[in-house]
């Protein structure tokens, strides 16, 4: 894997797998959002993505954190989109036509996508498929927030068991072994899905049961994500949650590019690679 950081990016790297003159692939870190916000350049990945590709770097007697634009050079477009939480790659086009093209490919289902997720609970089957349709939570006070409903939009994922395993858990993403302490099951799955519904993975996985560790929202206790949202999550909901971030790592992505079909893939970040290798494998 090819890494490129810009060298005055100076609050975080932008990872690119793959570059050429019409498309970037991006390896976004997990808590980075991929819309614009008040909050600078720096603060999203479509934001960073400008900075690289056509602003001037910042002056140190700047004043604003967002450099005037160049006119002449490309402007990024996002083609898939992650959750803040969810790390992995991004399709980037640097032209409204370059967009064009691969949003047709999106939506005549050419593009294939593989996932990493890290679940509680040791998932029975090797392999299996959800087919449960997805609407609006109307019980949920999160507006966000979807769920399995009859009368929902068709839903389709399919996993594979890559890891069943063990931890002993004492606070976020730690291993404490001690005589009050005890193993927690896990599971690490391989997650492909066959329609791109809002949070669809993380919505199926909890239906069977097996909800994604680190899910402030499908996890069980919604309040954990209305918590983080008004910046009063508790020490108890951090322990609760184990990651900082839900383990959920876009992993690979093919769609045809060029004639040709392009294949690229990403390894997840430290802590949640970390989580499942030190687990004790109990497949």
């Amino acid at each position: 894997m090819s890494i490129h950081v810009c060298p005055w990016l100076e609050s975080g790297v932008l990872a690119i797998i793959h570059e050429d003159d019409d498309l970037m692939v991006v390896n976004k870190p997990a808590g980075l959002v991929c819309h614009p916000t008040k909050n600078g350049e720096m603060s999203s990945l479509v934001g960073r993505a400008r900075l690289y590709l056509g602003a001037n770097p910042p002056t140190p007697t700047s004043n604003s954190e967002t450099p005037d634009p160049r006119p002449d050079m490309p402007r990024p477009y996002l083609i898939n989109r992650l959750d803040r939480e969810t790390s992995g790659i991004v399709l980037i086009a640097k032209s409204s036509a370059v967009a064009g093209e691969l949003g047709k490919a999106l939506e005549n289902r050419l593009v294939e996508k593989e996932y990493l997720a890290i679940v509680h609970g040791h998932v029975k089957e090797d392999h299996g498929t959800i087919d449960a349709a997805l609407g609006k939570d109307e019980c949920s006070i999160v507006a966000v927030k979807d769920c399995v409903r009859p009368d929902g939009a068709a839903a389709r994922t399919e996993y594979f068991v890559e890891k069943r395993f063990g931890r002993v858990i004492s606070g976020p993403g730690t291993l404490n072994v001690g005589p009050e302490t005890h193993s927690q099951p896990f599971s690490l799955l391989r997650v492909i899905p066959h329609t791109g519904r809002k949070h669809q993975i993380r919505i199926h996985l909890a239906y069977i049961g097996h909800p994604i560790v680190g899910d402030k929202l499908y996890g069980g206790d919604e309040d954990c994500y209305l918590a983080l949202a008004q910046d009063r999550l508790t020490d108890a909901q951090r322990a609760k949650l184990i990651l900082e971030n839900h383990a959920l790592h876009a992993q690979k992505i093919r769609f045809p590019w060029r004639g040709k079909s392009a294949e690229f893939s990403c390894e997840p970040e430290n802590e949640f690679k970390t989580f499942f290798d030190t687990g004790a494998d109990l497949r």
